[in-house]
């Protein structure tokens, strides 16, 4: 009897991994976008291999939240938003909504640049030239283009962000250094090291992979006529985003690395542009270093930024209870789309300011990293809460996870606050 149950719990687990790339693992590659790739490269060329330990410390954090965020969605079969209408005030559901549009549309404005940088690498065309032309086509093609369609194109383009796991043995780390910067935590209470942090936080644990995730999750429900709390598919979904999760801090860790074994011996401890960064795979790639960088800045530029414009729509269509999913033709959901429409021409125009591109994605993951504890505050009191979840409810070790993350992003960014105004 225990062989034949242990049988049908591997066929599950084998048919849970076929069914893989999810919301999950789309969330998870979502999570290394062009404000990820520059603030983990600045984080190893400014400070060396010191804060590698970060990886370790934010992915149990980073995936925990994505679970209550999925676990929400497929146990409610609505979205975050739209839970917190129901159940909360609704003066709390619009400062969460608005501080999420805020982070997004500063994140957009930010991906953009860093796209428009890519082609620059790529074809020498200024920066500044192709900035609008991509803004409009990004918008265009979300509104009118099913996400799932190119979406799947994008994915390939995203696994160059692997060459920094091979660049890295490429480059020749010091492997003791590196080890000991892993598992021994060293902290500096400046201003630049603690902004640091918030960055890494933000741009790791970010504000719209939390209505993404539980909105995606609600979308597929509904593609795959799957019931609201169905076991199964909460166990794919947990493998889903841990898979995720674990693929965006192994790169998240290799680029740390990289850049820590390239630039920060020869004295490149601050990066100004694209090409600079570039510089960190140039012991693999060599002269194509640029060109391998600049596909990594289109490739996740392209597939984070619909993410962002309608993880924002997700959110400010239930609040005001309108019809919503990238699933929906524009004719069917007119309001969720103009929402999208808005964010990304919002965030074009940060992205005409003159802000570069590197400055302005580092810039977004603070800005991140500052506004995500309030979110998590509000997703582990949902996750608590029986009239939402029922017995799905947060376990201990995911309470422990979850204030766990509020408390470091939290007294994160109150330091960096405090060591600004000391120093």
């Amino acid at each position: 009897m225990r062989l034949t149950r242990a049988r049908r719990r591997l066929r599950e687990l084998a048919g849970d991994a076929w069914s893989l790339p999810g919301p999950g693992v789309v969330t998870g590659a979502s999570d290394d976008d062009p404000s990820g790739i520059v603030t983990y490269s600045l984080t190893g060329a400014e400070t060396g291999y010191r804060l590698l330990w970060m990886s370790v410390l934010t992915l149990p954090l980073n995936a925990t939240v994505q679970n209550m965020c999925a676990r929400i969605g497929l146990v409610t079969g609505s979205g975050l938003a739209s839970v917190l209408r129901r159940h909360y005030s609704q003066r709390l559901l619009l400062v969460l909504a608005a501080l999420l549009l805020v982070a997004n549309t500063v994140n957009i404005g930010a991906d953009i640049a860093a796209v428009a940088a890519g082609i620059d690498l790529l074809t020498g065309v200024p920066e500044h030239v192709v900035v609008m032309p991509v803004g409009i086509a990004i918008a265009t093609t979300e509104i009118f283009v099913p996400y799932r369609v190119f979406a799947n194109y994008l994915k390939i383009l995203t696994l160059v962000l692997f060459a920094y796991v091979v660049d890295a043995f490429f480059a020749g780390p010091d492997w003791g250094r590196a080890l000991r910067a892993t598992l021994i935590p060293e902290i500096q209470l400046n201003p630049a090291f603690i902004t640091t942090v918030v960055a890494v936080l933000g741009t790791t644990i970010s504000p719209y992979l939390f209505f993404w995730q539980t909105s995606e999750e609600v979308e597929e429900m509904h593609r795959r006529h799957i019931a609201a709390g169905d076991e199964r598919e909460l166990r794919r979904a947990q493998l889903d985003v841990d898979v995720g999760m674990l693929l965006a801090n192994i790169v998240f860790y290799f680029i740390v690395l990289t850049t820590a074994a390239t630039l920060f011996p020869a004295g490149v401890h601050h990066i100004n542009t694209a090409r600079e960064a570039a510089e960190a795979l140039r012991p693999l790639a060599g002269s194509k270093a640029t060109i391998l960088f600049a596909i990594g800045l289109v490739g996740t530029g392209l597939l984070s930024i619909p993410v962002l414009a309608g993880s924002a729509a997700y959110a400010v269509a239930e609040v005001f209870g309108w019809r919503e999913g990238l699933e929906e033709k524009p004719s069917q959901a007119p309001q969720f789309y103009l929402v999208i429409a808005l964010a990304t021409v919002m965030g074009l125009g940060i992205a005409l300011s003159g802000v570069g591109a590197i400055r302005a994605l580092f810039i977004a993951a603070v800005v991140n990293g500052v506004i995500s504890p309030v979110l998590i505050a509000a997703i582990v009191v949902v996750s608590n809460d029986e009239r939402v979840l029922g017995r799905h409810r947060n376990g201990r070790l995911s309470n422990v996870l979850g204030i766990t993350t509020v408390a470091v992003m939290g007294l994160a960014a109150i330091g960096m606050l405090i060591t600004f105004l000391i120093s």
